[in-house]
């Protein structure tokens, strides 16, 4: 039935084509989307039970869908009878030519040179509509209420606009200019009082869109510039939510997004669909001391990426971080004893949509009565990877390193520093690469700020003997123990299985996490650097590793700049825990992130 109402509203655009004053041709447009894909999805479900189904590009970079081209009569009759029978959104608006760029759809069609008259007569209209009725069944009949509509009200004349404007809110004025602003018409203050500025860009505004550039704008254009300002949000479904667990209220985007879980301090809203969004309320008691650990914790988290701004404030803190997949806006604060906030997590590529749906949540966030239990959603399932049910970021892997400076200058293995695009020492640290050697598998890290190590190694200064014993320090679960532990075996040769003069060669089963930690003898003087054990490709017995020698590292030492402490050569063995003390005092973890 559908298809042939529609059938009848075909025939009667074409019947009203035939008149003598010329007018630009009108569209009726539905919605538009951001992308060239999902904009072709939507024309061809449109073009199932619509006629004169089009696509365009807009000038904001998206892209429309437009039913036509009508006369601007056509189109105001027809679309009030789409809405009425809810064939197209209730946010559809009549729109010209002058405001879309260039067709996509139907493949090769060019309809926006397309032109109409004004007045058509009335006997031609009434005697075609009568052959379009008579084509029709019984029961379409009914439908074709379009053609004996009343006439749309005439617009409104410049005096007239200007005493409807006069009757809008502040709000709504200022709501104007922000649709103003995000076409690109306006750029100064939103601040709702209509100077040259302001009616500067509604004239641009209505030239660009086929209207007589008067710098007032009538009730319908209003209407039409605040359709294509809201059409950003078509589809987001932008419902207040007030959640009285959390006590917040806040506007979410229900139409991407529907509630997953409580789990403190978290009330979480998962994706529904296609787009990739989440959505968290942040509840929780405490004072600033907590609030300002909050902060630390969250950026932990692999929803907070580390590029983009933070500002912490005395009582509230923002965290933006974005990079190429996702971009998190955290706001929190702190009053009452209450800490409340929220998140919103949106793919990157898709900022006019994301900044609409943020602008919205921060407009509406409201504090109400109650704060999130602590121990809501609490679960005997427990992981050290999770917080709250959020992942936590990790480093692509880690490694060992040791200082070799006063200042905290750190020699590690060169693994631990290949193709990241971020180092950090003890976790969240910041170091730079100042030197690397391909040849010895070494490389020189500076951390952002000077440190103060409570232990500097200190580089043997004679060749070890063999079959002595020795220890190496290591991260051997890349941090999970948060402390380095300690590996023994013993010195089995001084060169490598291919004569190599740098190498020595150990009786000792090490983890990858050990690679780059220091290998030291009895007196607790460093004797070389642990290499990765699959470094060149090699499948090696678990209790063979290998080392860069203290010459090696002197070598690199040196050709930085850098003039290494030394150990005497007659220094006596340790005892065990004095061993431990002074391996861990100048052993580091070592990060790559991505």
């Amino acid at each position: 039935m559908t298809r042939l109402i529609f059938s009848a509203l075909l025939a009667l655009v074409f019947s009203l084509r035939a008149a003598i004053a010329q007018e630009d041709a009108a569209w009726i447009q539905v919605e538009a989307q951001p992308s060239l894909l999902q904009a072709e999805e939507r024309v061809r479900d449109y073009a199932e039970f619509l006629p004169n189904v089009n696509g365009f590009s807009i000038r904001s970079g998206w892209y429309a869908v437009a039913l036509g081209p009508y006369s601007e009569q056509q189109a105001t009759a027809i679309l009030r009878e789409l809405r009425a029978n809810g064939s197209v959104p209730r946010d559809s608006f009549v729109a010209r030519s002058d405001a879309y760029r260039q067709q996509f759809w139907p493949v090769g069609a060019n309809l926006l040179g397309t032109t109409f008259e004004s007045d058509p007569p009335a006997g031609d209209a009434a005697e075609d509509v009568q052959t379009a009725e008579a084509e029709t069944t019984e029961e379409q009949a009914p439908q074709a209420v379009v053609v004996t509509e009343p006439e749309p009200e005439p617009e409104e004349t410049v005096r007239e606009a200007r005493q409807s404007e006069r009757d809008l809110t502040p709000q709504e004025k200022k709501d104007l200019q922000i649709a103003l602003q995000w076409a690109e018409f306006y750029t100064a203050a939103i601040d709702g009082a209509y100077g040259p500025g302001t009616r500067r860009a509604m004239a641009g505004w209505q030239e660009a869109n086929g209207y007589e550039a008067t710098g007032v704008l009538t009730t319908r254009q209003r209407a039409a510039l605040l359709g294509q300002y809201n059409s950003v949000l078509e589809g987001m479904d932008l419902k207040l939510v007030r959640d009285a667990t959390s006590g917040i209220e806040m506007k979410v985007p229900m139409g991407v997004v529907s509630f997953d879980a409580y789990e403190a301090p978290f009330a979480r809203f998962a994706p529904s669909g296609d787009i990739p969004a989440r959505v968290l309320f942040i509840s929780q008691e405490g004072d600033r001391s907590r609030l300002y650990g909050l902060y630390d914790i969250l950026q932990t988290l692999e929803v907070v990426p580390l590029d983009g701004p933070r500002e912490r404030g005395r009582d509230d803190f923002t965290i933006v971080g974005e990079n190429d997949e996702i971009i998190s806006h955290t706001e929190v604060s702190l009053r009452g004893g209450e800490i409340k906030g929220f998140m919103l997590i949106w793919p990157s590529g898709d900022e006019e949509r994301r900044s609409r749906v943020l602008a919205e949540m921060q407009d509406s966030f409201t504090r109400i009565d109650g704060v999130m239990p602590a121990a809501l959603g609490a679960s005997d399932t427990q992981s050290v990877d999770l917080l709250s049910g959020l992942v936590i970021r990790k480093p692509r892997l880690s490694r060992t390193g040791f200082y070799v400076t006063p200042t905290g200058t750190v020699l590690t293995t060169l693994e631990a520093v290949e193709g990241c695009s971020r180092v950090t020492l003890d976790g969240d640290m910041e170091a730079r690469i100042l030197q690397t050697d391909d040849a010895a598998g070494l490389a020189l890290l500076e951390p952002s700020s000077r440190l103060a190590p409570m232990e500097v190694a200190e580089l043997a200064s004679t060749a070890p003997q063999l079959q002595s014993e020795v220890a190496v320090a290591g991260f051997s679960y890349e941090g999970v123990l948060g402390a380095p532990s300690m590996t023994f075996g013993k010195i089995v040769d001084l060169r490598g299985l291919n004569g190599e003069e740098r190498l020595d060669r150990f009786a000792l089963t090490a983890l990858p996490g050990d690679a780059g930690g220091p290998v030291m003898d009895t007196s607790g003087a460093v004797i070389g650097m642990l290499l990765p054990r699959d470094a060149g490709g090699r499948q090696l017995p678990e209790e063979v590793s290998f080392s860069s020698d203290s010459g090696a590292l002197q070598d690199m030492l040196s050709r930085a700049g850098i003039r290494p402490r030394t150990a005497n050569g007659f220094a006596a063995t340790l005892a065990p825990e004095d061993m431990t003390r002074k391996a861990r005092g100048m052993t580091v973890l070592v990060s790559c992130w991505d």
